[in-house]
């Protein structure tokens, strides 16, 4: 028999079912039809390596036991009675980490029950997670799941808005409701976060001495398409269950999108967006993404709250907004800290963007995420008087007078402006709601 064989065999027998010693010992015991004295050892190892983590996938058990030295002796002792006599065809089952234990996810063993689940026959499912990234290689909008909207940014950057198509939308629905909105999120992430907010976000910052605030660059694309496989057999799923529903939740986005806008950005800035976006990753626009966002970044918002805390600071997070702030000794050693926290970033694959890191001291008017912190949470003066006088010039000269960029729902845009001044400062949205009112919408 070839090695491959029985190496890939052995692989299968050790990632079925729970990994205990007895049943990797009987597994393996079914596989060569016979009971060797080296397999419990090796099932001890295995363990050692793989039995706290994320289960690993098929290659990497192949590659340990190329590597194991036990096995390999074993098979060079025994190589003319090393013979598969039987291959294990089982689903592999739910083989969650210790920390997902508890987490309520609905149990799905196999491809054929992930389509089940989400309502389609395999081929549809294997066509929307595109393992192969077919989407990538097709041209014509009809035989793309998504739509795409660049939208330029200050300094040459820019960011691509990647909108599912209805039928995918409703797929990556059904995964953040049923599986997504039952993990716990960190304690210091506010964004996206059910009974969270931009004003929970600032709260822990507000009348502080110092405030460092710090931005990261590419935050969604910088998700690859391996990070969210690999959090979703964090949850106990197969590999093959695994990668489909992480297929289904990132896309590869197509050269040609960035045609139309390459003589307007740029051609470096297009060859670095093209790169960017062109392996499996996060789409901005997609309702599952920021959920995922924000479970892949756990590890992240760990080490950076142990951080904070030993530099006695506070740490906050909204998407890809960063907050820390501290009394007197922060303030002391306030730019080292940030150099501790990029550093901790890059070694996570996350790059800062320096341009908007901000040392805000209490001389100075301290903001995050467009409120100010300096006493109590507020909107910024400017904020408000650019609002107020659109509104009132709506009052005065109609709604279509006010509308420069052509908005198509200029209602509920103005209307969800006001909104978040009622929910920073009741006062002041009391007063832009009564303007509000006044406004005479057409029919």
């Amino acid at each position: 028999m070839q090695d491959s064989s029985l190496l890939g065999a052995l692989a299968q027998a050790l990632l079925a079912g729970e990994p205990t010693v007895e049943l990797l010992v009987y597994r393996c015991s079914c596989t060569l039809g016979k009971s060797w004295r080296w397999v419990r050892p090796l099932a001890l190892r295995y363990l050692g390596k793989f039995g706290t983590g994320t289960r690993p996938r098929h290659r990497d058990v192949v590659q340990f036991l190329r590597n194991d030295p036990g096995f390999q002796s074993a098979r060079s002792k025994y190589s003319d009675e090393l013979l598969v006599k039987e291959v294990l065809t089982a689903p592999q089952e739910m083989q969650p980490a210790a920390a997902a234990g508890t987490w309520d996810v609905p149990a799905i063993d196999s491809p054929g029950d992930l389509a089940k689940w989400l309502g389609l026959d395999p081929g549809e499912l294997r066509w929307f997670a595109d393992l192969k990234a077919l989407g990538y290689k097709r041209s014509g909008e009809q035989l793309r799941h998504y739509h795409y909207r660049i939208l330029a940014k200050r300094f040459g950057s820019v960011r691509l808005i990647e909108a599912p198509k209805p039928r995918l939308k409703d797929l990556q629905r059904q995964i953040l409701l049923w599986i997504l909105d039952r993990i716990p999120p960190h304690p210091a992430v506010h964004g996206f976060v059910k009974g969270r907010s931009i004003k929970t976000f600032v709260a822990p910052h507000v009348g502080q001495r110092v405030v460092l605030r710090m931005d990261l660059r590419d935050f969604f694309p910088t998700f690859g398409g391996v990070r969210i496989q690999n959090l979703f057999r964090t949850l106990g799923y197969p590999e093959a269950v695994a990668d489909l529903l992480g297929g289904v939740c990132t896309n590869a986005t197509p050269r040609d999108v960035w045609n139309e806008v390459a003589a307007d950005l740029g051609p470096v800035c297009v060859v670095e967006a093209r790169r960017l976006y062109a392996r499996p990753h996060l789409p901005q626009g997609a309702p599952t993404s920021p959920a995922l966002a924000n479970i892949s970044f756990y590890r992240l918002d760990c080490r950076l709250a142990a951080l904070a805390e030993f530099a006695g600071a506070s740490y906050t997070r909204y998407a890809d907004d960063l907050a820390f702030s501290g009394g007197e000794g922060f303030e002391k050693s306030v730019e080292r800290f940030g150099l501790h926290v990029a550093a901790i970033l890059l070694e996570e694959g996350f790059a800062v963007n320096h341009r908007k890191t901000r040392v805000m001291r209490q001389g100075v008017r301290q903001h995050l995420a467009g409120l100010v912190t300096n006493q109590r949470p507020n909107i910024a003066r400017r904020d408000f008087d650019q609002l107020k006088a659109v509104l009132t010039n709506c009052v005065r000269l109609g709604p279509v007078s006010q509308n420069r960029e052509g908005r198509p729902r200029f209602r509920a845009h103005l209307e969800g402006r006001v909104a978040f001044v009622e929910m920073v400062n009741p006062n002041k949205g009391k007063r832009l709601r009564e303007i509000f009112e006044r406004i005479q919408w057409p029919d």
